[in-house]
C-alpha cells in the first residue's frame, strides 16, 4: 500500500504557506532566513513526491541540487546577518541601510 501523492502535496503546500506567512510577518533576519529555508524544503518535498509518482530520479536529483544551493545560501546569508549584527547590534531588517555605501 502506497501513500497517495496528495498527502505529500498538502503537507508541502502547508509548509510553504507557513514559510510565506513567516517571511511576511517577521522583522528578525534570522527568523526570515529560517522561514525561507522552510519554503525550500517544501519545494524539495514536492519535487521528491512527483519524482516518486513518475518513478523517475529526475526530481530527486533536482531536489539534491536544490539542497546544495540552499547550503551555499546558508553560508552567505549567515555571513551577511553576522556583518549586519556586528555593525548595528541588531538583526532587525529595518536596519539594513547600515550596509549601504
Amino acid at each position: 500500500m502506497s501513500t497517495p501523492i496528495a498527502y505529500f502535496l498538502v503537507l508541502s503546500g502547508a509548509l510553504f504557506a507557513i514559510g510565506s506567512v513567516g517571511v511576511l510577518m517577521r522583522r528578525n533576519a534570522l527568523l526570515i532566513f529560517m522561514f525561507v529555508e522552510l519554503q525550500l524544503n517544501a519545494v524539495n518535498l514536492a519535487l521528491v513526491a512527483f519524482s516518486r509518482m513518475h518513478a523517475s530520479l529526475n526530481g530527486q536529483v533536482l531536489a539534491f541540487f536544490s539542497m546544495v544551493v540552499a547550503a551555499a545560501e546558508v553560508v552567505v546569508g549567515l555571513g551577511i546577518i553576522v556583518a549586519v549584527y556586528r555593525r548595528t547590534r541588531s538583526v532587525n531588517v529595518d536596519e539594513v541601510e547600515a550596509l549601504k555605501g
